[in-house]
């Protein structure tokens, strides 16, 4: 295993073979084998290979793979697959419909995906070609930062965010460390989880304080309210 995820209710492993397996709650597919049956023991996720990195949400996942399985196929770079809940398009496939098996996102995979990181119910991929950051799903709180509260079914550009380094998702609230070793935050900040010394939350971008500097690591748990920076 070189990689582990853990959402609210199921566990994801990613093999060094490129497989991805699962197990735990599956009501809504988590577990990507087809079934709404959960398990108490690893299963492969169908139509999965190549995969590099994981990410899991509340009760939905991420793999970062190759070129897509249909479709206009990037000529570089690597793509998005996505399963399980997708009440409010946190999958980014232009539905809300629950996925038993991975499908594609779409419209991230143009210039390949460098990261990805899954809040509770919201999606996040760091462009391969400039740094940049693109958003989907839940945005209640402005969680994707596009100056909206408006849900999204298909991943949007999160304006004036470049130069990502990692990027972060909390139950509904967003990081991301940027190349001058800064942290932007947004999303819902009842609990001062943004750090900017409030508890307004912002659905574009704010600086987290001016103390926090020379950060190499951030997190945000996907059920919490809550955020980290080592």
């Amino acid at each position: 295993m070189v990689a582990i995820a853990a959402g609210l209710h199921h566990s994801l492993a990613l093999r060094e073979d490129g497989t991805v397996w699962a197990w735990g709650y599956n009501i809504n597919g988590q577990l990507g084998d087809g079934t709404s049956a959960s398990r108490n023991v690893p299963a492969p996720v169908g139509g999965l290979t190549g995969v590099t990195k994981i990410a899991a949400g509340c009760n939905h996942n991420l793999a970062l793979v190759g070129p897509p399985s249909g479709g206009t196929k990037p000529t570089s770079g690597n793509a998005v697959r996505a399963w399980g809940y997708n009440a409010t398009g946190q999958l980014g496939d232009n539905s809300t419909i629950n996925r038993y098996t991975p499908v594609d996102t779409q419209g991230i995979w143009l210039g390949g995906v460098s990261q990805i990181a899954a809040g509770c119910n919201h999606s996040l991929a760091v462009t391969d070609s400039d740094n940049r950051l693109k958003t989907w799903g839940q945005n209640t709180s402005g969680q994707l930062g596009d100056g909206t509260t408006d849900y999204r079914i298909t991943p949007v550009p999160v304006p004036g965010i470049k130069g990502v380094q990692l990027v972060a998702g909390g139950r509904e609230h967003t990081l991301v460390l940027l190349g001058d070793n800064t942290v932007r935050s947004w999303g819902a900040n009842g609990s001062g989880q943004l750090g900017n010394g409030t508890t307004a939350e912002s659905s574009t971008p704010v600086t987290a304080l001016t103390a926090l500097t020379g950060v190499d690591k951030i997190a945000a748990p996907v059920g919490g309210d809550f955020s980290l920076a080592n």
